[in-house]
Parts: C-alpha cells; structure tokens; sequence
C-alpha cells in the first residue's frame, strides 16, 4: 500500500503544519513517510506546496502527473494549479474560499469564478468546504488547515486513523490552541461529504 498526496495552497494558511501533522501520524501509525516542501514567499501569501508518500516502501517524495491519490487544496485556484497530479480515482478536498493575489488585483486580471474551478474536478472525488468559515465558527480562520484535515481524515483512502491524527495533532500544536483546533477538526470531519 502507497498513497500519495499533495497539499497546496498559500503562505499562512497552514499547509505546512498541516502536512507536518500528517507526517508524524504516519510514524505514530507505523508507516514509513517522505515529503517534500516547496514554497516561495510564504509568509507574503506565496505558493505552498507539499509533496507526500505514506506507505511500507516509499523512497521518493515527489509525485509525478497522476501520481497524487489524494489532493488538499486549501486554496481553490492553487488546487487548480496542481491538478495534474491527480488520477480519475483521486480524492480532492478543496476549501472554497478564495484568496485573491495582489497580483491578479493590480494587473487587472480576473480570478476565476470558484464554481468554474470545481468544474474542472468533475471527474474526480470532490469534498468541497467552506473551510476558512467553519474555521471562523470554530473560533479563528487560523484553524483552515485543521478543518481540512478533519474532512482528509474521512477519505478511504486515507491510511491513518482519526484518533492517530488527532494525537499527532495534540503532540504538534501547543497546548493552549488544542480546544479551537481539535473543534475546526470535527467540523471539517463532520462537513466531509463522504
């Protein structure tokens, strides 16, 4: 057993905490894991990207086109940016909130409309969120990422246990941030579609 997954999305949004999280889920739960980080001016809102293999045998990180079982996207056009890396059979959680680039902003350029970006994930196992908000009702939009990853921790696919990810989670964010993470958490788990 193998799965490769992807997380993408922009600095300060938590890909990086998040992916971390599940990394050490993986040891928790015996499995051997490898990642690999990209990122490019993330703390000014750049581009984030993890690469992830959890699995018996992994070696290398990186996923080629297709590669990805499953895809995060915290992010709706950074998921868009990497889909490439999905199969037919690839699950894909994508937070629906925007975050407009300066960049698009001041070139005048349009953003894509969000049901645009999830026309393009027809043909894939699509769990679409309000993430940022359930977030917001959790107590902070800071707790994006945990919200995902209590919907990630639905998927099938998904080798690791939700009481595993919970522990790693408990044993990475300090303390005093358990109650507002652990409860964006269950609201992500609870929002999966699956």
């Amino acid at each position: 057993m193998k799965v490769g997954i992807v997380y993408a999305g922009v600095g300060g949004q938590g890909v990086l905490t998040a992916s971390s999280i599940v990394g050490k889920a993986a040891l928790l739960s015996g499995l051997n894991v490898v990642m690999s980080e990209v990122h490019g001016m993330a703390q000014r809102g750049g581009i984030v990207v993890t690469e992830m293999k959890i699995g018996r045998e992994v070696k290398s990180p990186l996923l080629g086109s297709g590669e990805a079982d499953i895809v995060v996207g915290f992010e709706p056009v950074e998921v868009y940016r990497i889909l490439h890396k999905a199969h037919p059979g690839s699950y894909v959680v994508v937070n629906t909130e925007p975050i407009i680039p300066t960049t698009v902003s001041i070139q005048g350029e349009r953003y894509p409309e969000v049901k645009e970006i999830l026309e393009k994930m027809k043909d894939l196992k699509v769990i679409s969120l309000e993430a940022t908000e359930l977030a917001r009702q959790a107590g902070g939009a800071i707790a994006t990422n945990m919200v995902m990853l209590g919907a990630l921790a639905k998927i099938p696919a998904f080798p690791i246990k939700k009481e595993t990810l919970i522990e790693a989670l408990k044993s990475t964010i300090n303390p005093r941030y358990h109650e507002i993470n652990l409860k964006a958490f269950e609201l992500g788990y609870n929002a999966s579609s699956l």
